[in-house]
């Protein structure tokens, strides 16, 4: 018994090698396809589950297709929606300012020049205002006083209404539409404009025009307070010429967008402009003066 222990020990050197498989490690499973491209065995795990894809591959495959949840496709299209709106916040600043941006030192002198009269205006305005109560406070005789501007007041305020006719330094605006461009729109932003100004009486075609008129287009035709009217459209306007005209050629103002669309405008100063169309006074429905 010894000596068979013995022998087997002398075979075997009490095992001191590892069994043989434990030395010699399993192939991958792409070894078994035998050598690669350039003849020599494939490293081990470059297979990568026996796909044969190599580490810039399997990365490109991993990105592509994007994998995208809900919740990132609500965020994206949020902030697509926000991009959207500032871009067209600042095309629309930028549309806006162009005509001022692009104007010759001359516009932008003359469009400052306006800008400082109608101030003085509403300065005139306001000392006129002061000087009639100065003097009812100041007259001996307040009772006549207060007469004598009555009736004052009730001419300016027939003027305004259109209830009487009115003479006075003006300009008169001819709009020559004979392509049919031209729409209500358009004639009310010139009648805008002069108001702006300090027109004090206008008439268009033989109708006065009045805070509460209306423009609109009517079969190719422009209606002004339900009359049809037909070009040349004719304004005649009240008002001190040096601060009419000027509004109406402001750059990108009236005259250039009734040339825009093919139309002829005239501007003609005059030292006398006779507004005599003339409105019906009419009685308020529901409005009654607040001292009654």
């Amino acid at each position: 018994m010894s000596d068979e222990n013995d022998n087997e020990s002398a075979g075997s050197p009490l095992r001191r090698e590892l069994p043989e498989e434990v030395r010699a490690p399993a192939a991958e499973p792409g070894a078994a396809d035998g050598p690669g491209p350039s003849g020599a065995p494939e490293p081990a795990g470059a297979g990568g589950a026996g796909s044969g894809l190599t580490g810039r591959q399997r990365l490109v495959k991993g990105l592509w297709p994007p994998r995208v949840t809900r919740a990132q496709l609500i965020v994206a299209l949020l902030l697509f929606g926000l991009g959207f709106g500032l871009a067209v916040q600042v095309a629309s600043n930028s549309d806006s300012g162009s005509a001022l941006r692009g104007a010759r030192q001359e516009d932008l002198v003359r469009i400052l020049d306006e800008l400082d009269d109608r101030t003085q205006r509403l300065e005139d305005e306001k000392q006129g205002l002061e000087d009639q109560r100065a003097e009812l406070e100041n007259s001996s005789d307040q009772a006549e006083e207060a007469r004598k501007q009555t009736v004052e007041k009730e001419k300016q305020l027939g003027i305004l209404a259109g209830t009487v006719a009115a003479q006075g330094p003006g300009i008169t605006v001819t709009i020559d539409d004979t392509k049919g461009t031209v729409e209500a729109d358009m004639l009310l932003d010139a009648i805008q404009e002069l108001r702006a100004a300090g027109a004090e009486a206008i008439q268009v075609n033989g109708v006065r025009v009045v805070a509460d008129t209306f423009l609109t287009d009517s079969g190719g035709r422009v209606k002004v307070d339900g009359n049809k009217i037909s070009q040349p459209y004719r304004f005649k306007v009240i008002g001190k010429p040096q601060d009419l005209e000027p509004a109406l050629n402001i750059p990108g103002g009236v005259v250039q967008t009734l040339e825009k669309e093919q139309a002829t405008v005239t501007v003609e100063r005059s030292t006398k402009i006779v507004v005599d169309a003339l409105r019906a006074a009419e009685r308020p429905d529901y409005a009654r003066s607040s001292s009654q």
